[in-house]
């Protein structure tokens, strides 16, 4: 941060920015930690000096209460333990089979995303959206930017399984949908890929689709296709094609990054997972709304009967279920 042309580059002075002060609120908490700790400590024989004095014991009691929470929440935070967990995020949902349900499916799973954020006070920006034919979204890709946003997003990577009546089926039939969710690091300027121009096909389309604010609808948003691998990354979140066509190339570059590394090194194959069909029998969770009310986790067995919570993005349950079952397997991302 001291170095003289820091600012020359604005894009890595933010970051190295933002890096800082998520290593000072570290510190500061761990500082406020260690002074509760001595004026509990210092509570405790000035109690013990009184005797029995009611006041003293509550607020004794409170303050132990208030740093066993403190604790805990820190103790939740030591599961971020993976080389890239306190990397920021980049989430993308895919429809999978179920037709129009699927498209919805993907919609509501992308707000679902977006009022978890909002909640979580991370910065969003939707990068692409591809609208379904009739409702719903195809795709959309995001970036999600705050404290271990990836470390709390890997827990979202695979395949998730709707059940419910359908309102898309005259007959209003049970219908089972599925949509994938694929997370990935967002390793900025570790990123270290050459690319030959020659293996890539950019193509421009006009935006639109999900994402209200989020999405510019304009004719200049970019699609790059490596084709060596089939590796796609589209944005249409900026205002001109040579913006969109920047961030694309960053996208494209980060997948192609993380795909290095799980072949480079099998251990970290937990980057994206494994790669199965969007269909039946590979989902990680289920949302059942009929002919019950469930939400289950099928790796950590979490569940929950208040599904229309979990939509409105109060995941957070499954999140931290999902790393101390992380944490356990070795599975630290």
């Amino acid at each position: 941060m001291s170095e003289p042309d820091l600012w020359d580059d604005s894009e890595r002075a933010q970051k190295l920015t933002r890096r800082l002060a998520r290593l000072e609120d570290d510190v500061a908490r761990c500082e406020s930690l260690a002074r509760s700790i001595e004026d509990l400590q210092a509570a405790n024989d000035l109690a013990r000096e009184h005797g029995d004095d009611d006041e003293l014991a509550r607020e004794l009691d409170d303050g132990i209460a208030k740093l066993r929470g403190d604790l805990d929440a820190l103790d939740l935070e030591t599961l971020f333990s993976g080389e890239l967990d306190d990397h920021d995020a980049i989430l993308s949902i895919h429809a999978g089979a179920g037709g129009t349900d699927a498209q919805d499916w993907a919609e509501i799973l992308l707000r679902m995303y977006l009022r978890w954020a909002e909640t979580a006070k991370f910065d969003v920006t939707i990068r692409e959206a591809l609208a379904g034919d009739e409702a719903g979204a195809k795709s959309a890709t995001m970036e999600i930017r705050g404290p271990h946003a990836y470390g709390w997003l890997r827990s979202e990577h695979g395949v998730h399984r709707l059940v419910r009546l359908s309102p898309f089926d005259s007959a209003n039939r049970r219908h089972t949908s599925f949509a994938s969710v694929d997370v990935i690091p967002d390793l900025g300027e570790e990123v270290e890929v050459e690319v030959d121009p020659d293996d890539l096909r950019i193509e421009t389309f006009r935006a639109g689709g999900p994402g209200g604010q989020y999405v510019n609808t304009t004719d200049s948003a970019v699609r790059i296709t490596h084709l060596p691998t089939g590796i796609q990354a589209s944005c249409q979140s900026e205002r001109s094609q040579l913006q969109n066509r920047t961030v694309a190339m960053k996208l494209l570059k980060t997948r192609l990054a993380v795909k290095q590394r799980e072949e480079r090194d099998r251990e970290l194959a937990v980057l994206r997972g494994d790669q199965r069909e969007i269909g039946f029998g590979s989902q990680i969770r289920s949302y059942v709304m009929h002919p019950y009310q469930m939400v289950k986790d099928h790796r950590t067995d979490a569940e929950t009967s208040s599904v229309q919570r979990v939509l409105d993005g109060e995941i957070d349950d499954f999140q931290t279920a999902y790393l101390r079952w992380a944490s356990r397997d070795g599975l630290t991302g």
